[in-house]
């Protein structure tokens, strides 16, 4: 049935969808949210890595596959605040030149619209908005900015602050980490465990105690609080948006809500769903008047999906490492090149600790087997873990398509890996005089499923933005080409993914775009 009429309807609770919906929410004009998952039950559970990482138990139960007709799960989480109920809140802001042309061995990272100066008072309200801590003047590659972080950065433990001096001898610069977290302060400076006696489960877990700054904390819960013209459902899937005859505007969302069928309509759309779920929304919405999906005149919708090129490392070191929170050092150093490669390697960041039952459920290599009956809790204590991060370049064909009998594919096809290869390289190196340890041996678990398909963080591309229509999906306000009154509100519209941290730049973003939404509203 026919329900009211909104001035904008936002698909999706995600920091894209979540930020932009704030931002509207003090004009009073009449936003609905719709999220087709509900909150994330706040139990014990969410700090059980069993739970989490192994089992997947926060993850969907969709079967998507790929163009050989393997199956995975995608690493997709429908809640309200969508995946950054799970993510690391490693909040960086895209370096100067990730805004421009940028040579890469396999290839060239284009050129975005929209430069970083116009970004730029955009990640200072983003920083401001999911309460970011760090330092300026630490990352050697860090862009310009107005001003300093909202928060002084999170201290390193001992044993991060012996690798930081260790790193700092052999000639890098290594920093704090930007962390949106919510900690309270002593001496003017944040206290790790002050909020979460885990801090060991932030990264990856469901934070019990709220002590995460994710979409739904930063901005679903308080923006609810403070403005009754805002409205969110939850359990309401978009299953597919209806135009005009002419196929020039949105004229309905149909969505299915507890086994019903529901229609909204809004004079403003904004997806921001994430890149993949935003690009299949529009696909499962073509018409006569766009027979390839919404807006997909130019076959550019569903392509060029990225989603960087990941490793998670643990190093086994000699010495029990007893650091709480371990996430809190990063080193950019061989971000855009180093001595011996003059192409861009990327971004090396410490991430949570490795916890038994994730270990316990990888494939380790053979030669542990020559230990003496090393159990997994004893090889977790001894861990240190880190997550790499390489450029993966835009590709046509890196895309993800629906086949008519419903069925979702995922191709990604790995490109720019000898970076990657010599990024590892670069760390293997760090840690040879960083103390004595025993081996650094490659993560393959990733919430539950390996990183080459199944793991989905960091998703970007899909829809990007461009000012040729014919070569783009959306102009430089995130607008459609096609259709005037449907905006995307997430990483759909990134041209290239840089090597750092996507959350922030998807923040900013949709700040910019609710400002050119607010514009148009009047």
């Amino acid at each position: 049935m026919e329900q009211d009429h909104y001035d904008v309807i936002v698909i999706g609770s995600g920091p894209g969808g979540a930020s932009l919906a704030q931002r509207l929410a003090p004009t009073g004009k009449r936003i609905l949210i719709l999220e087709r998952g509900d909150y994330l039950p706040r139990s014990q559970k969410n700090w059980d890595s069993q739970t989490v990482f192994v089992d997947g138990a926060y993850q969907t139960k969709e079967t998507w596959f790929n163009h050989k007709g393997d199956s995975f799960q995608p690493g997709l989480h429908y809640f309200v605040g969508g995946n950054s109920k799970v993510y690391g809140a490693a909040l960086f802001r895209l370096r100067e030149r990730d805004f421009e042309t940028l040579l890469h061995k396999d290839g060239v990272s284009p050129e975005w619209p929209v430069k970083y100066d116009v970004f730029e008072p955009y990640y200072a309200e983003a920083e401001r908005l999911f309460h970011v801590h760090g330092q300026r003047g630490e990352d050697p590659n860090e862009p310009w900015a107005s001003g300093e972080f909202p928060h002084q950065p999170v201290s390193h433990e001992p044993r991060i602050e012996e690798l930081a001096a260790s790193f700092r001898h052999d000639g890098l610069h290594p920093f704090h980490l930007p962390l949106g977290i919510l900690l309270d302060e002593k001496d003017g400076k944040p206290t790790p465990t002050s909020i979460c006696i885990r801090c060991d489960a932030f990264d990856g877990f469901p934070c019990l105690l709220n002590g995460k700054a994710d979409a739904q904390i930063s901005c679903i819960d308080p923006m609810l609080w403070l403005h009754n013209n805002v409205t969110l459902l939850t359990n309401a899937y978009a299953e597919t948006l209806e135009t005009d005859a002419r196929g020039r505007t949105i004229s309905a969302v149909n969505v299915k809500r507890e086994g019903a069928h529901e229609r909204y309509s809004a004079d403003i759309i904004v997806a921001a769903c994430g890149a993949l779920s935003s690009a299949l929304l529009l696909l499962r919405s073509a018409n006569d008047a766009h027979p390839n999906g919404l807006a997909n005149g130019s076959d550019q919708l569903g392509r060029n999906y990225m989603r960087h090129n990941q490793s998670v490392l643990m190093a086994v070191l000699r010495e029990p490492n007893d650091t709480v929170f371990q996430k809190t050092l990063a080193v950019s150093d061989y971000y855009f090149g180093a001595d011996d490669w003059e192409f861009p390697l990327g971004l090396i960041q410490m991430c949570a600790t490795s916890h038994a039952d994730q270990i316990r459920g990888e494939s380790l290599p053979s030669w542990l087997q020559f230990m003496p009956d090393m159990p997994f809790e004893a090889m977790a204590r001894h861990s240190m873990d880190f997550w790499l991060s390489g450029e993966d370049l835009p590709r046509p064909e890196n895309r993800i398509t629906l086949h008519r009998d419903g069925r979702v594919f995922l191709d990604l096809e790995p490109n720019n890996m000898e970076a990657h290869h010599r990024l590892k390289h670069k760390l293997e190196i760090a840690m040879r005089t960083a103390g004595p340890h025993l081996a650094l041996l490659e993560r393959s678990l990733y919430l539950g499923k390996n990183i080459p398909i199944g793991g989905t963080a960091h998703q970007a591309g899909t829809a990007r933005f461009g000012a040729d229509p014919a070569q783009s999906v959306l102009d430089s306000d995130c607008r459609t080409h096609e259709i005037n009154n449907l905006y995307l509100a997430d990483a759909s519209f990134f041209p290239s993914i840089g090597a750092v941290n996507p959350t922030l730049t998807i923040i900013a973003n949709a700040l910019r775009v609710a400002d050119r939404i607010k514009e148009r509203l009047g």
